[in-house]
């Protein structure tokens, strides 16, 4: 979360370390533009499940009428649920939209992305699945050679497009229009088609038992038919991914082979990992 300046109160609610003069960095913000702040407020909610009206107030230096009316916007718009004093994340049934995914954790994606672009050799085949961090991994990926590319991101498609050196497959499928990606019966009968070395995937959420969560049914059968068509198994997914709560189960972590995030996981979810034999790999900024 973006510290802010000494003994200012950070939007969740607790106090930033020091820095500037509060009274400084207030100032800077009054004139921002709700369309601005926005994106930011549903970062801050994702890094720590949560935003309080004092503490975004404090954070942007504006009023607290102000920052209830963007709670409401956003509340109305299924992006937050309002409580008493602030918002949280929306239930475990509905995914945070895909414009609002793309700016979440951008560096933190990208850091990951090249993690994990590093555990890829020249001349692989794989699978690139549905999701913004997915697509950081292409862009990653621009300077690999001789690489073959299946996927059911239209995204990702238009991203390797740029790479001489790289065919792409395009998996056929229903049109998701509001994330490009490809889903249902004809994108699992291609998939089946291939034996990948590596299958690079993304998912919604994280249980704490290391069960890879998705809010989409059908998405969930094309993981799994990824996951069961590859030599390998990569996982990149950010720490807000153990914060959120969807409703269908992918797989469990035991399923995968390195697990690329940009946090340490919990105590026991490590020692889980390691039974399993799963490489974690935290990926620094």
């Amino acid at each position: 979360m973006r510290e802010k300046a000494r003994k200012c109160v950070n939007a969740s609610g607790g106090i930033g370390r020091k820095g500037s003069d509060c009274g400084h960095a207030n100032r800077q913000w009054p004139m921002m533009n709700q369309n601005f702040r926005h994106p930011e407020i549903l970062e801050l909610a994702a890094q720590s499940g949560k935003v309080t009206v004092e503490g975004l107030a404090q954070h942007f230096g504006v009023t607290l009428q102000t920052i209830r009316r963007d709670l409401t916007d956003l509340a109305e718009a299924g992006q937050l649920e309002r409580v008493h004093g602030g918002a949280i994340l929306p239930s475990g049934t509905v995914n945070i939209g895909y414009a609002d995914r793309q700016i979440l954790f951008e560096a933190e994606k990208r850091a990951m992305a090249r993690a994990c672009a590093a555990l890829i050799p020249d001349g692989a085949s794989l699978f690139l699945n549905i999701g913004t961090t997915t697509e950081a991994v292409a862009h990653a990926l621009m300077q690999h050679r001789n690489l073959m590319v299946v996927t059911n991101n239209m995204n990702v498609a238009r991203i390797l497009t740029g790479h001489p050196d790289c065919q792409v497959i395009l998996a056929g499928g229903i049109l998701r229009r509001a994330d490009g990606g490809l889903t249902g019966d004809l994108t699992v009968q291609t998939i089946r088609r291939f034996k990948f070395d590596y299958a690079v995937i993304g998912c919604s959420a994280l249980d704490s038992d290391g069960d890879l969560l998705d809010f989409d049914i059908s998405e969930v059968g094309v993981s799994q038919a990824i996951l069961d068509q590859a030599r390998q198994a990569i996982l990149v997914a950010d720490h807000s991914k153990f914060q959120r709560a969807a409703p269908a189960r992918i797989a469990s972590l035991s399923r995968i082979d390195a697990f690329v995030t940009d946090r340490a996981l919990s105590e026991d979810l490590a020692d889980r990992c390691e039974d399993w034999d799963t490489r974690v790999i935290v990926a620094g900024v």
